[in-house]
Formats: C-alpha cells, structure tokens, sequence
C-alpha cells in the first residue's frame, strides 16, 4: 500500500510540477481552500488536512502567497489565530490544477483497478473515514483530567 501510494504521489507531483509549477501538497493546500467557507481557513486546520507540521504549513503557505494564490491574515474574532485564504488568482490556479489532477488519479490509479476493486476500495475507505470521524467525536466529547 505505501509502495503504491508513494509511486502514485511520485507521478501526481511530476505532472502538478510540469502543468501547473505546483507540488502535489501545494495543490492540496489549494483545494482545501477553494473547498472552504470562504475560500479561508485557520492555518493549523490546513496543516492537519495536509498532513504537515505547523512549521512546514507556514513555509508552503508563505511560497503561496508570494506567488499570490494565497493570503495571511489574522483570526477577527480573537487576533490570535492565523488564517490563509484563497485570492482570485488561487481559485483560477486551483480550478485548473484539479482538472489535472482528477485525470492523474484516475491515470496512475483507479485505470489499473477494475470496477470490483474500486467498489470495495471505495467500501473500505468509508469505513475507515468513519471510524476516524466516530474517534474524533470521542476524543472532543471526552472530559479533561
């Protein structure tokens, strides 16, 4: 599974690289955005989503912004938090790179499955997602001590 997953993101980042200038974890941060309420989201948000430490996020998030996809601001309602939030050029960048990268998932990995075993990957996905939806909720309702 790793091996497949490694050779899968080794061929999705060359193609993001080569079409768009952008790393596969670049995009992501992207998509992330375009998908969220206001195209804006807290800055330790992405980086979970991302699967990146905070300190990683920042530094991708800082090469957006340069390249003027992304802004920084502060949270309005306690000034502590920060947030990244998707600018016009972003959303057209981030429109365009999802073309391609839905056609790179679906080239380097579901055209070497058939419809059986995109249907049972496709099961056992959901059942992982809720099992870790159902463990978040515990762990949130779960009293400090």
């Amino acid at each position: 599974m790793l091996e497949a997953h490694a050779r899968v993101t080794q061929q999705l980042d060359a193609q993001m690289h080569a079409e768009h200038g952008l790393s596969v974890s670049a995009y992501e941060v992207l998509m992330f955005l375009a998908d969220a309420p206001g195209h804006r989201m807290r800055m330790s948000d992405i980086a979970q989503q991302v699967l990146l430490s905070r300190s990683g996020c920042t530094r991708l998030v800082d090469r957006l912004a340069q390249l003027g996809y992304v802004t920084r601001c502060a949270a309005t309602t306690d000034g502590r938090g920060l947030y990244a939030e998707l600018t016009e050029a972003g959303l057209v960048k981030t429109t365009a790179a999802r073309a391609t990268h839905r056609e790179g998932v679906r080239r380097f990995f579901l055209d070497h499955l058939t419809t059986t075993d995109q249907i049972a990957l496709g099961d056992t996905w959901a059942r992982f997602h809720a099992d870790t939806a159902e463990t978040r909720r515990t762990r949130l309702q779960a009293p400090e001590g």
